[in-house]
């Protein structure tokens, strides 16, 4: 998460030194709260726009989106925007082996992570939600993107790369209006397109444990993403379980990881690898990383 301050909803005008001034407006889109801060007051309303498409696309929650009618129906002629984040997110379960998984849906649901009505499900429930899992079980057909899905049961999540691919999107158009200057924070999915004030932006990687800061960064024309076990997790017995699973045993990751932050030139790029990393662990997360030399760790934090 950035150290920029969430606003309410609304517009705010906020005042630098020679006249100098920044409007900054905050909305909830895909689950979490999305701040626009740019020179240009129409670049809000731009990027909130664009989200909220891609939201209403992607989204396994709406039952009219794309990704939870295929979920439903198993197959789908999808449109061009989801089919090329369904294309990415096969280069990525590439790239990692496997760590970077999009079907993990029904572990998602077993684990409780999907309606927040968390337990620990059988080893017998985890193995058969395993019989549904792994992207070489999605039928990708290129001449009419259609998706098919070919285990019945299988749930494609997107919660590890949509968020990326949507601030994408969303620079795209800022890019198309003539924007030049414009921060996107999407709850820590963070994009900066040019220079605030002829300076980079500067935001700061919350540390995952404490109330400080883990490291400040300027940021031109970039991502940022990180994956962390402090957000979405639940205690029992003393042991944490957190919403990023290890799509080869169907578990929460223990990786010995509790953070990673990832920076990379889009948030597609930056979103998918900083959960890949967490997944993998240090070691063979920084050995994923030479696949994509744009791309680098600045933050990554072990359980001590």
């Amino acid at each position: 998460m950035s150290k920029i301050i969430f606003g309410f909803l609304g517009m705010a005008l906020l005042c630098g030194c020679q006249n100098q001034q920044l409007y900054r407006e905050t909305r909830v889109l895909m689950g979490t709260f999305v701040e626009v801060t740019s020179p240009q007051p129409q670049a809000p309303a731009i990027v909130f726009k664009e989200i909220s498409r891609i939201e209403n696309l992607l989204s396994k929650y709406n039952p009219e989106g794309e990704i939870a009618r295929l979920n439903r129906s198993g197959k789908l002629k999808v449109s061009p925007d989801t089919y090329s984040i369904i294309k990415k997110a096969k280069e990525f379960w590439l790239a990692s082996d496997g760590a970077f998984d999009i079907t993990v849906g029904p572990l998602m649901d077993i684990w409780g992570f999907t309606d927040k009505q968390y337990r620990l499900p059988s080893d017998e429930e985890i193995k058969t939600a395993l019989t549904r899992v792994g992207f070489d079980k999605i039928i990708l057909n290129d001449s009419n993107n259609v998706l098919q899905l070919s285990v019945s049961g299988m749930r494609l999540d997107l919660g590890a790369i949509a968020k990326g691919y949507a601030v994408d999107c969303a620079v795209k158009r800022l890019k198309e209006a003539g924007i030049k200057s414009c921060l996107i924070n999407a709850g820590g999915q963070i994009h900066a397109l040019g220079y605030k004030f002829f300076q980079p932006w500067a935001i700061g990687v919350k540390h995952p444990r404490t109330s400080g800061t883990a490291v400040n960064v300027a940021l031109r024309d970039e991502s940022v993403s990180t994956s962390g076990d402090y957000e979405q997790y639940f205690v029992k017995d003393g042991v944490r379980y957190a919403h990023i699973f290890n799509p080869k045993t169907g578990y929460p990751v223990d990786s010995a990881v509790i953070s990673v932050t990832v920076i990379a030139p889009d948030g597609t790029t930056a979103d998918a690898l900083s959960t890949a990393i967490f997944v993998l662990g240090k070691e063979k997360g920084e050995a994923l990383l030479k696949k994509f030399p744009q791309a680098r760790i600045i933050n990554l934090v072990e359980r001590k």
